[in-house]
């Protein structure tokens, strides 16, 4: 018998069934990607993500998810089915994977989506106003609109026109989502 391949083999075996019962911690990152969405969207998703210390994700539409605890499976199938519950995508697959490293992950985020140059987490710090973040992730795409821009805080959704000079002061706190959204036919920038 072969004992140092049979070793190797079982090693391999070993490693393969912890990672794949492995949760996700806080203070750690995750991978997300999409399929079975439009390629535009995959772009507004994919997208490396912290987990909070709190053990908290927040995702582009859906805002604030649970993640520490779980399986990357079921991380995976909780994102799926909520995507599908908001109306936002009807047949996402979503594959979630922990990295081994930090990625500065540590650092308090807020994340942006829609129709953003950059969506995804960016760094949180004290007296981020919304302009502000929305200016550090490359402004609104050309088809984005900022009459209509979404800040979702604590589960509740408000928006504003930041065509209006007054709401671009608005201090943002830490995992604050925002959304950028489409613009309307005919409707200026």
């Amino acid at each position: 018998m072969n004992y140092p391949k049979l070793f190797t083999l079982m090693s391999v075996l070993f490693f393969s069934i912890q990672i794949a019962f492995a949760q996700i911690q806080a203070g750690r990152a995750i991978k997300i990607t999409i399929s079975g969405v439009p390629d535009a969207e995959k772009a507004q998703i994919n997208n490396d993500y912290p987990v909070s210390d709190n053990g908290i994700i927040n995702m582009p539409y859906i805002g604030q998810i649970r993640a520490a605890g779980l399986r990357n499976e079921q991380l995976s199938d909780i994102l799926q089915r909520s995507y599908r519950n908001a109306g936002i995508y009807t047949n996402p697959t979503i594959q979630v994977i922990t990295t081994a490293v930090d990625g500065g992950v540590n650092q308090e985020t807020v994340t942006l989506g829609g129709q953003i140059r950059k969506t995804g987490p960016i760094p949180f710090y004290k007296g981020i106003t919304l302009w502000e973040a929305i200016q550090a992730a490359g402004g609104p795409t050309d088809f984005g609109t900022m009459r209509r821009v979404r800040l979702r805080r604590e589960g509740q959704s408000k928006e504003y026109n930041l065509n209006n000079t007054q709401f671009r002061e608005i201090q943002l706190l830490r995992n604050d989502s925002i959304e950028i959204p489409q613009k309307r036919p005919f409707e200026p920038s």
